[in-house]
């Protein structure tokens, strides 16, 4: 009779456990984040949906809290528009409100995250005025980026017929056709190149990278309305990320710039001299 209580107890308590933890679980807002192929922020989703620097971000903002649980739902480039509109997708990140959001709604939240796109062409005799003038030359570039250098326009049509581009959807690719000298520059984002070089290390002394910048990639995360989320949230549990030092600690190795919060920034103005 004794031993029936206690299995009873036992069994009572571990109903009331399993309970909890699907409150719990189930209390959780789900929030959707679109992944299309941005190396080394989003790597191939298709194929495995966790490869990338989103991913490891995605993971970090979980285990920080327990309000939201953050997946991500593979998508493509020109895709991204149409799921982000038809609520398939909460938000999307490391984006730029210029680049082909401008009439879509969304609540844009400045990540304070900074990256940059650069020209690379071989050694050889090029020195850094090479870069200044593109006409004549042969470039590879990434189908479906936006560059600076020719209006933030990412028609396929535009980039063939005004610069001879050649697009692929691979940076290795545009790097590779340069040491091959099928092409005469390649555009890549520091980080990617700065993870290229790091596997590839004996290619560094071919390479030659400009000084001139394409564009700063100053990333932004859009928030659909109507999320479960908003853009307050959102950017305050990325605060906690950075004060706790795991947004550096993500990002600093790929030369991803983790820029000061507005209020670091303040504080920083306000502090008085020493005398």
């Amino acid at each position: 009779m004794k031993f029936s209580c206690v299995k009873a107890a036992l069994a009572c308590v571990t109903s009331l456990g399993l309970s909890l933890w699907a409150c719990v679980a189930w209390s959780a807002q789900e929030i959707r984040i679109g992944a299309a192929h941005f190396p080394p922020y989003v790597v191939h989703p298709e194929q495995n949906v966790d490869n990338g620097l989103l991913a490891q971000l995605a993971a970090a903002l979980n285990g920080a809290q327990d309000d939201y649980h953050f997946v991500l739902i593979p998508t493509s480039l020109p895709r991204r528009y149409q799921d982000f509109e038809q609520g398939r997708v909460d938000m999307a990140l490391f984006e730029n409100p210029d680049w082909g959001w401008q009439g879509i709604a969304h609540e844009a939240v400045d990540l304070g995250l900074e990256d940059a796109e650069v020209f690379v062409t071989l050694k050889g005799d090029h020195e850094q005025d090479y870069f200044d003038d593109l006409n004549g030359k042969r470039l590879a570039l990434f189908s479906g980026y936006h560059y600076a250098f020719a209006g933030f326009d990412a028609n396929p049509q535009y980039l063939l017929r005004r610069f001879s581009a050649t697009l692929t959807y691979s940076h290795d690719s545009n790097l590779m056709m340069v040491l091959r000298q099928r092409a005469d520059i390649a555009l890549v984002t520091r980080s990617y190149l700065h993870d290229f070089l790091a596997r590839n290390p004996e290619l560094a002394e071919k390479l030659l990278v400009s000084r001139r910048i394409d564009q700063h990639y100053h990333h932004y995360a859009l928030v659909r309305p109507g999320a479960p989320i908003t853009g307050h949230a959102f950017q305050a549990l990325l605060q906690r990320l950075r004060a706790d030092g795991q947004l550096s600690a993500l990002f600093s190795p790929y030369e991803v710039a983790v820029l000061p919060s507005e209020e670091q920034q303040m504080m920083a103005r306000t502090k008085p001299i020493a005398h």
